[in-house]
C-alpha cells in the first residue's frame, strides 16, 4: 500500500507543469554553475600543477556543485511538499483518505516516498554532470560518493520537514513558508558560533555543518545518525499529526 500511494504521488507530480518546470530550471542553473567551475579549473590548472598538494579536479568542481544544489533544493523543497496533506484537507479528500482501510503510517510514508522519488531523480541528474568528466579526466570517486550521500541525506531531511509542515498547516502557502523558515534557521544555526572557541551546541544542531562534514569526505556515524534521526523524528511527528486528524473525523 505504501508503494501504491508513493507511485500515485510521484505520477501526480508530473501531471502538472510544476515538476517539469522545477527540473528544467534546476538543470539549467546547476549546469551553468558546473560549467563555470570547469572553466575556472581550466584556467587555474597551470598554476595548480606547480603547487604541491594543490586541490584537484574533484575538489574544485564536485563540492561546490553539490553545495549549490543543497541551497537550491532548500528553496525548492517547500514548493514540492506544501500540498502533500494541505491540498487533501482543502479539497475535502482527506476525510475519504482517512476513512479508507489504510493506516496513517502507509499514508505518510507513501507521500514521503513519492516526493523523495523526485528528489532522487534530481540527484541522479546532478550526478551525471561530474561523471561526464570521466571521458577526459580522473575523478576522486570516493569524494564524489560522499557528496552524493550528503545531498541524499540532506533532501531526506528537507522532505520530512516539508511533509510535517504540510500536516499541521491549514494552507499550502503557509506550509511552504513554514518549511522554508525552519530549514533556513537550521541552515544558518551555527553562524552565531563563528569565531567562538570550542564546540558550540548550535553546531551539533546545524544541518549545514553535518552536510559539510560529509561533503569533505569524512563520513562519520555522528553526521549520518543526525540526518537519520532528524528524518525519523519529523516523519513520526507527521504520523502523530495525522492520527489527530483521524480522531477528529
Amino acid at each position: 500500500m505504501i508503494l501504491i500511494i508513493a507511485s500515485r504521488e510521484f505520477r501526480t507530480l508530473f501531471l502538472s507543469p510544476m515538476a517539469w518546470t522545477i527540473l528544467a530550471i534546476l538543470q539549467f542553473i546547476l549546469a551553468f554553475l558546473f560549467l563555470t567551475q570547469v572553466e575556472a579549473f581550466t584556467e587555474l590548472q597551470p598554476k595548480l600543477a606547480s603547487i604541491e598538494g594543490a586541490p584537484g579536479l574533484t575538489d574544485i568542481i564536485v563540492p561546490p556543485l553539490f553545495g549549490n544544489a543543497g541551497i537550491i533544493l532548500l528553496l525548492v523543497t517547500p514548493l514540492l511538499t506544501m500540498r502533500l496533506i494541505c491540498e487533501e484537507r482543502r479539497n475535502k479528500t482527506l476525510s475519504l483518505l482517512l476513512s479508507a482501510p489504510v493506516s496513517n503510517i502507509d499514508i505518510i510514508l507513501g507521500k514521503y516516498l513519492g516526493i523523495l522519488g523526485l528528489m532522487l531523480l534530481i540527484i541522479a541528474l546532478i550526478t551525471l554532470m561530474p561523471l561526464s568528466l570521466l571521458y577526459g579526466a580522473e575523478l576522486d570517486l570516493g569524494k564524489l560518493f560522499a557528496n552524493i550521500l550528503g545531498l541524499l541525506l540532506l533532501v531526506t531531511a528537507f522532505t520530512a520537514t516539508g511533509l510535517f509542515m504540510s500536516c499541521i498547516a491549514g494552507h499550502p502557502t503557509v506550509a511552504a513558508m513554514g518549511t522554508f523558515g525552519m530549514l533556513l534557521l537550521l541552515w544558518i544555526l551555527d553562524w552565531s558560533a563563528v569565531g567562538a572557541t570550542g564546540r558550540s551546541p548550535l553546531q551539533y544542531l546545524s544541518i549545514l555543518r553535518h552536510f559539510q562534514n560529509i561533503q569533505s569526505g569524512l563520513i562519520s556515524t555522528v553526521d549520518v545518525s543526525y540526518f537519520l534521526l532528524f528524518t525519523a523524528t519529523f516523519i513520526a511527528l507527521s504520523i502523530r499529526s495525522l492520527d489527530n486528524d483521524r480522531l477528529q473525523k
